[in-house]
């Protein structure tokens, strides 16, 4: 079984963008379910926009560019 969903909104913030990928300008991603059960999808688009951190979504995950570099698709 994993981890206890965390306690609040803040808690869910403060546990994902304080992680060590994250705080390295890193890509860190999420289930999109997990984040629209926990903290809801607007909540978490919004955390990510004030940070300036893109946000794409594919095969039901949220990834997270934890840096305000370009994002360029090759393929």
């Amino acid at each position: 079984m994993s981890a206890l969903p965390p306690i609040s909104p803040q808690q869910f913030f403060l546990e994902l963008f304080g992680s060590q990928a994250a705080m390295s300008g890193a890509i860190v991603r999420r289930k999109v379910r997990d984040v629209e059960r926990y903290i809801g999808r607007e909540a978490f688009l919004s955390e990510a926009k004030r940070r300036g951190f893109p946000v794409v979504e594919n095969a039901g995950q949220f990834v997270i560019f934890c840096n305000n570099e370009p994002i360029r698709r090759l393929t």
